[in-house]
């Protein structure tokens, strides 16, 4: 970020947005109307702008991503089409875990304490194993633990434990997802 006061300029470099913008074009003629189950091309397309992609990644053409190079998706992650990734700052899926449709994983925000609301970014990380259901919103900051399940419509202010399903407005632990026995099961497949 170079400006702290967002009525006078912009938050990035003209080199991140210039970045961005050829990031869009590529998106909007490579990406975004690719065949669904091209996902080796949109794996490829991704990692030559600087995302981590693990082998096997399923990403498909509807997903809306800000800046794939602060993405870092595990092998055997799912991100599904209306996902919006707002990676002003790196973003983390892990291993086998899945982001269904019209989630927002939103790494950026503003400081409305201050007079400009100057940007605010802060890492996500989603665990392996974790599944974020439809249309939940995940702030800046938050660390999904591995295996927890996160309710659709939830909204993740906090991190959230290990192997719990969590949901709500804000986003709470309910209830285990399954024993210990269970969970190295998954893990050992």
């Amino acid at each position: 970020m170079i400006n702290h006061d967002t009525h006078v300029g912009a938050s990035f470099t003209l080199q991140n947005r210039l970045a961005r913008v050829v990031w869009q074009l590529a998106y909007l003629t490579l990406f975004r109307f690719s065949p669904r189950p091209f996902h080796g091309w949109r794996r490829g397309i991704l990692r030559l702008f600087g995302a981590s992609v693990g082998r096997g990644a399923h990403i498909y053409p509807g997903v809306k991503i800000w800046a794939p190079w602060n993405l870092r998706l595990a092998a055997a992650c799912g991100v599904a089409d209306g996902v919006r990734l707002y990676s002003q700052a790196l973003i983390s899926i892990g291993f086998k875990a899945v982001v269904s449709q019209g989630a927002h994983i939103c790494a950026g925000t503003h400081d409305y304490r201050a007079p400009g609301f100057p940007l605010v970014s802060k890492p996500i990380s989603i665990g392996d194993y974790v599944w974020v259901a439809a249309e939940a919103f995940v702030h800046p900051g938050v660390t999904i633990a591995e295996g927890a399940v996160i309710g659709a419509r939830s909204v993740v202010v906090d991190d959230m434990p290990e192997w719990m399903v969590c949901s709500g407005f804000p986003c709470a632990p309910m209830k285990e997802r399954m024993s210990a026995g269970e969970r190295e099961k998954v893990k050992s497949n």
